[in-house]
């Protein structure tokens, strides 16, 4: 029996496993999920917990609910990769493979940040932990004035729309507890702008002006002040906080270091197109695990996933990888008061105002806010649980589509140039 191993079973791994696991006889193939946690985060929930929306029970289920039928789960801890040999070696017991599927995610890394443990979940929080999150609600609760700043270290990072969600939700939070004239939000990023796409960074920064958020960009984290409490960067600017709430440096899972498939932030080398591991046979790569020039998000993964289940199939059909997979992403942004954003894009085309996903109808809008993005947002942790971990299919395309997008805003923002 030859035998596929999928480390990790978060959203990307699940997916793959659900999927797999209905294409492929179970008497010729034996599917094995490794993981060390036993509890799935829905982690797109941590952001709605420091304001109250969530808690920390609304965002975990027992992993073994959604790992399908025939397929092992083995509670284990990876340590190490041997590509030669085909062989991953856990804590327990080394497990041989014919195909390995890399889903191990990103996990941030605050000791990175000279100065950043310091103050860490006292004055310093960060909602990309769970425990962080809930740190930060305690923090939140009772905070009625002062500079709420909220910096992003470095790029890549988990969820690029999150920074934003959070100062947006923040301003709606502080307004609500009638405080929003004492306390100053500010967004501290390495980018040029609010988000990374030049269009959306441009509506999406009115936006912030609009909300009295301040953005200060192209800012080089260094280190952190905690006794000062100023986060300083390479060129000696300092920005102050009262309550500082911080995305780190991500980096890829330990075990990675030292296999030869990673890049310097332990993200594996990953064919942008197929999702194979550039540097070994027989490896894929899904989610936040990859370095692919996309977003580190579930619905990337979702798409990525369904790349990485034809394509093996063709590979053990004897048939060659198809290079399927565009860099679609999708995603809401929560802009505050009920209201969210919408943003579709891959590695071609950036976010453009539109409808979704059916052309002309929506009945979700682009780069526009609205009260059903909103409900289109909360309601997608329902889908999440019921639907995308399953493998149930999504009337959603893999396949970015331009058909029903404003292509004239591409065009005026390129001075003509298609």
């Amino acid at each position: 029996m030859k035998k596929i191993l999928i480390l990790g079973s978060g959203a990307g791994g699940t997916m793959v496993a659900n999927n797999l696991s209905k294409k492929l006889n179970p008497k010729d193939w034996q599917i094995t999920i490794i993981d060390n946690d036993e509890i799935h985060h829905y982690q797109p929930g941590w952001l709605f917990i420091p304001f109250g929306v969530y808690t920390a029970e609304d965002c975990q289920k027992p992993k073994t609910e959604y790992i399908p039928k025939g397929v092992n789960f083995v509670f284990d801890e990876v340590v190490g990769l041997n590509t030669e040999k085909r062989e991953v070696e856990g804590k327990k017991k080394t497990y041989d493979y014919d195909w390995l599927i890399i889903a191990t995610g990103c996990t941030i890394a605050p000791e990175e940040v000279e100065g950043m443990m310091a103050d860490w979940h006292k004055n310093i929080h960060t909602f990309y932990t769970l425990d962080g999150a809930v740190a930060l609600h305690e923090s939140m609760k009772y905070f009625r004035s002062g500079r709420v700043v909220l910096n992003i270290a470095e790029l890549p990072y988990k969820c690029p729309v999150a920074p934003l969600e959070f100062v947006y939700m923040a301003d709606w939070f502080f307004d609500i507890h009638d405080v929003r004239d004492q306390v100053e939000i500010e967004l501290v990023t390495p980018m040029a702008g609010a988000f990374s796409k030049p269009i959306a960074s441009s509506i999406l920064g009115d936006i912030m002006r609009q909300k009295n958020i301040k953005v200060t960009p192209n800012f080089d984290l260094a280190q952190v002040n905690p006794d000062e409490k100023t986060i300083e960067s390479h060129r000696g600017e300092k920005v102050d906080y009262d309550l500082l709430v911080a995305i780190p440096p991500n980096f890829g899972a330990k075990f990675l270091e030292g296999s030869g498939l990673e890049d310097p932030l332990r993200f594996v080398e990953t064919d942008h197109f197929t999702l194979k591991a550039k540097n070994a046979d027989n490896i894929y790569v899904v989610g936040d695990a990859t370095n692919v020039p996309t977003s580190k998000a579930g619905a990337v993964a979702h798409y990525e996933s369904e790349t990485i289940v034809e394509n093996i199939i063709r590979e053990i059909d004897g048939q060659d990888p198809k290079p399927t997979f565009d860099g679609h992403a999708t995603c809401f942004i929560c802009s505050g008061y009920e209201k969210a954003f919408l943003i579709d894009f891959n590695y071609e085309y950036e976010p453009l105002p539109g409808k979704f996903p059916f052309p002309g109808l929506g009945p979700f809008s682009l780069l526009g806010d609205s009260y059903l993005n909103y409900w289109g947002k909360m309601m997608f942790k329902w889908v999440y649980w019921n639907m995308m971990l399953k493998g149930v299919e999504l009337p959603l395309e893999q396949q970015l589509t331009m058909a029903g997008k404003m292509r004239h805003v591409l065009t005026a923002e390129r001075g003509g140039v298609k």
